[in-house]
């Protein structure tokens, strides 16, 4: 992983973040008040995300709850490859959703133990299909968890603006990731906000919206 230099946090990242930072919390109250019955449909969202709109992975959720998929277990091919919210891959992830449904009781319990937040980071990636560390990240952030990494490209780029990383890293692979994540919460300490207030705050600066 390419050294950094020095940390820049600039006084207008300061000043729009204090702006932005109700919102912020607001939005992590989301997250952390979803109720359980809403966990299984975070999970959908998370599996649909990768290299597709998070717009499009939403009313693609949306459908999915409104027909029941967690009950009924149709095949969602037909939704996920609807030009109106296309989701890429959607042969390979309507599987995924169809055994994450499979699985889901199973999972639950596992997010129900006393395994701590990494330990259910990492048995999501080992045992749910599609289930990257990113995502794992993403899913648990979305359903009350703080402070795992979720590091995209977006947040990659700022962390490079900051001075975190020279250039964005290579993020394949558990030790790159992890140590990926480390220079993020380093980053996080020095500055004095937690990593999943800035990984909001990113979000907004790109999107102009805090989006889950």
């Amino acid at each position: 992983m390419s050294k950094r230099t020095a940390y820049t946090f600039t006084d207008e990242d300061r000043k729009r973040f204090a702006e932005l930072r109700p919102q912020i919390l607001a939005r992590l109250e989301d997250f952390r008040r979803v109720p359980r019955e809403q966990r299984f449909y975070e999970l959908c969202y998370c599996l649909c995300t990768p290299q597709s709109k998070a717009e499009n992975a939403n009313a693609v959720v949306n459908i999915l709850q409104e027909r029941d998929f967690e009950r009924t277990g149709f095949n969602p091919v037909s939704i996920l490859r609807d030009k109106a919210h296309y989701i890429r891959f959607h042969e390979t992830k309507a599987r995924r959703l169809l055994k994450a449904r499979d699985e889901w009781l199973g999972i639950a319990s596992v997010l129900d133990s006393g395994l701590d937040d990494e330990q259910k980071r990492e048995w999501l990636v080992e045992n749910v299909d599609g289930m990257s560390w990113k995502e794992a990240s993403h899913y648990l952030r979305n359903t009350g968890y703080r402070n795992l990494a979720i590091l995209d490209r977006h947040t990659l780029k700022h962390l490079v603006r900051c001075g975190v990383f020279a250039e964005v890293p290579n993020i394949a692979g558990k030790a790159r990731y992890l140590a990926a994540g480390e220079g993020f919460k380093k980053f996080a300490d020095h500055v004095g906000i937690a990593m999943d207030e800035l990984d909001l705050y990113f979000w907004a600066s790109e999107a102009g919206l805090i989006l889950k």
